[in-house]
């Protein structure tokens, strides 16, 4: 039994020790203001806050995740609590150093907001702060995510921020400080982390393989800095993944394979494909990518990329930098940005970020990006929206052979009689404007008026003759797109042109909205029964009545939409010397 008892121990001790791992985020976390990648300008001001003995009792980092903010705020409480210290170099040897680097210093507190976000946190803190460091020189709260916190909480902290003892210091880190309440932001001083550029992370990365022991292509490394998008710790993290997936050499088809996306000859080829206006063959390259475990998500964030390149090649005549794609690719890329348009370009991105967007709640996310891809490959064929307006604008041929492809011809019947009474027109020479002319005369002015005004000035009432050369066109209420339309004075001018010929004298066209005196009598309501009137609508009849008003309407085309309560009742004085009035004369 003894013996029994004995083999399993010797199989225990043959067995290899568990070996706690610590990832790269972790283990390469900077430790020196000096290794803030990308947060120089930060990291210089606290250097010299510390030299010159001048630092706050509250600080704030904000900025995006992964660039530095918690990293910053535990340099600094080692600098101020450092055994050599106060100093902008901390030795990184001492007790304070060490337990501060792993987190567990009894006198800096490390308080996560999201979940400490209460009153109660708070005043357990303000509770503490008037005690004095166990061991060190302050006692430092960082608090991260500061921006969690209750509106109760941040009002609890305001007296004991504003005023905190000699020996405390509070800093605070926050990704969304638009969240933070002013007065909050008014006590601290305020440092803006910026994102870190993709060429310092592949630095970084490229520093962190070397010193793992492995390697990595550029490439790679590079594809990983891109997609941290500026997050130092986002980049170290898939870092660390892809050397557990990749095994000691590192390139760019594993980080493809891993996050399931294109690699970039095949953006090339689908963007060539599109641009080449074959629809076929990019729906092809889709599939085949699709069946090797293509991400359309990811798919969709790459061709968005590559065409904000074209946009920027565009632009800049080839000389850009930060690209998407591989150093190798930039030359194809910048043909390809040459040989378009600007305007097709952004057409291009406007049609991608809208299918990127759609892509998110949508189950038929194939069917999104195939119809974006063909959407693209028939941009050309796009026209621009200044040349369709010209089209329209023209006045109408009398062939239609010449008349343009894009513009929508009339019914047969419509359009043979106005083509008769414009030609006859021309043959009888100058028309009089006059009562009797005025059915020919309008015909005429919607056979020459130009395709798309002449749809416009078909809503319109019968014009009328309001004064010698003078011709008014009304709209109703409902049609006031229309109206507007119409008013435009380039428009008008152009209908004045027409009429000039058409009457052979000089004459002037209005525009008004034919609400005017039918809404007047509307509102009257002389012929309806008083008792089957809402006080609502005779509120508006009375107020339509008021002599300012009246004119408003029949002028300008107006409409009352309220009428407050109240509106044209007299002063209370007023009311008063009225009666007395009236009293007088009795």
């Amino acid at each position: 039994m003894a013996a029994a008892d004995r083999k399993p121990k010797k199989e225990q001790a043959d067995q290899p020790a568990a070996v706690d791992y610590t990832v790269l985020a972790r283990r390469y976390r900077p430790q020196q203001f000096a290794d803030l990648v990308g947060q120089e300008p930060v990291a210089q001001a606290l250097v010299n806050a510390l030299k010159s003995n001048r630092v706050a009792h509250a600080y704030l980092f904000t900025g995006a995740r992964g660039v530095g903010k918690t990293s910053a705020a535990r340099i600094l409480a080692k600098a101020l609590n450092c055994e050599q210290g106060p100093t902008p170099t901390p030795c990184d040897k001492c007790e304070r150093c060490t337990s501060i680097a792993a987190g567990d210093d009894v006198d800096v507190l490390e308080v996560d907001g999201a979940s400490n976000r209460g009153i109660d946190e708070v005043r357990e803190i303000r509770g503490n702060v008037q005690y004095r460091p166990a061991k060190s020189r302050f006692k430092i709260y960082i608090i991260d995510e500061v921006h969690m916190l209750t509106t109760q909480a941040f009002n609890a902290l305001l007296k004991t921020l504003e005023e905190p003892p000699s020996h405390v210091k509070f800093i605070f880190a926050t990704t969304d400080v638009q969240k933070i309440p002013l007065t909050i932001l008014s006590r601290c001083q305020r440092f803006d982390f910026a994102g870190i550029g993709t060429q310092r992370i592949v630095e970084r990365l490229r520093d962190i393989v070397d010193r793992e022991g492995m390697k990595a292509d550029d490439d790679a490394l590079e594809l990983v800095a891109r997609r941290a998008a500026g997050s130092m710790r986002d980049a170290q993290s898939l870092l660390d993944q892809l050397l557990s997936f990749g095994g000691d050499q590192l390139n760019a088809d594993q980080v493809h394979q891993l996050l399931g996306t294109a690699r970039d000859e095949r953006v090339l080829a689908l963007a060539a494909a599109v641009l080449e206006h074959d629809s076929k063959r990019a729906l092809d390259l889709l599939t085949a990518e699709s069946n090797e475990g293509l991400q359309l998500g990811e798919l969709a964030d790459q061709l968005v990329a590559y065409w904000r390149d074209l946009m920027v090649l565009n632009c800049t005549g080839g000389a850009a930098f930060d690209l998407s794609v591989a150093p190798r690719h930039r030359e194809k890329l910048a043909v390809q940005a040459k040989a378009l348009k600007l305007d097709t370009i952004l057409a291009g991105l406007d049609v991608l970020s809208s299918m990127r967007a759609r892509l998110r709640n949508s189950n038929h996310g194939r069917v999104l990006v195939e119809m974006a891809l063909i959407r693209l490959s028939r941009l050309d064929d796009l026209a621009s929206l200044s040349q369709i307006a010209q089209w329209l604008n023209q006045p109408a041929p009398a062939s239609e052979t010449a008349r343009p492809a894009m513009t929508a011809l009339p019914p047969e019947g419509v359009k043979k009689k106005t083509l008769e009474l414009s030609e006859r027109s021309s043959e009888e020479g100058p028309i009089r404007l006059a009562t009797e002319s005025l059915t020919r005369i309008w015909n005429t002015i919607l056979s020459q008026a130009g395709p798309m005004l002449a749809g416009f000035l078909q809503k319109a009432d019968f014009p009328a003759i309001i004064a010698p050369n003078t011709l008014v066109i009304r709209f109703k209420t409902n049609y006031n797109t229309e109206r507007e339309h119409c008013s435009d004075p380039t428009r008008v001018g152009r209908l004045e042109e027409v009429l000039r010929r058409i009457t052979g004298q000089e004459c002037q066209v209005r525009v008004e909205n034919s609400v005017g005196s039918a809404l007047v009598k509307s509102l009257a309501l002389a012929d309806v029964p008083q008792e089957s009137i809402s006080p609502y609508r005779r509120q508006r009849a009375e107020a339509s009545q008021e002599p300012l008003l009246k004119r408003a309407i029949e002028t300008l085309g107006a409409q009352i939409v309220q009428v407050d309560d109240g509106f044209g009742a007299a002063p209370e004085a007023e009311a008063d010397q009225e009666q007395s009035a009236e009293m007088e004369e009795a």
